[in-house]
């Protein structure tokens, strides 16, 4: 038997604000922007060549908005790995992504920690 994750959900403030962040700022494709209902979109963005989806979740009452940047409890909720840690580092930082732990070589590899426009915290890795 094979698996595969194929999305997470997303908790966010705005789709659009978040599609601006995850498109313009982390370089993701905007796989899909359906209108479901008067508030409700189907928006699932990606980075270029991932079979993992987000699939950015509007917060709907003050309960998930409790949640929104809060998803995994203050630990790192999200794992991106890139082929370039270096070339993507230089990339998010220069377009304002704060890293709160500066880039560290580990057995598995190249890692830093930086937070999304909500407050998620999410690895950046170069794999060995």
């Amino acid at each position: 038997m094979t698996q595969q994750l194929g999305q997470i959900s997303l908790l966010v403030n705005d789709y659009d604000e978040a599609i601006a962040y995850y498109t313009k700022t982390l370089g993701f494709e905007l796989l899909e922007d359906t209108q479901l209902n008067e508030t409700k979109r189907w928006v699932r963005v990606s980075p270029p060549g991932s079979s993992c989806h987000l699939l950015l979740a509007k917060a709907a009452n003050e309960s998930q908005k409790a949640q929104v940047g809060f998803q995994a409890g203050g630990r790192v909720f999200l794992f991106l790995y890139t082929d370039d840690f270096w070339r993507d580092y230089k990339k998010y930082t220069a377009k304002g992504v704060e890293f709160i732990r500066e880039p560290s070589e580990e057995d598995f590899g190249i890692v830093s920690v930086f937070k999304d426009l909500y407050g998620n915290l999410w690895d950046l890795i170069e794999k060995k």
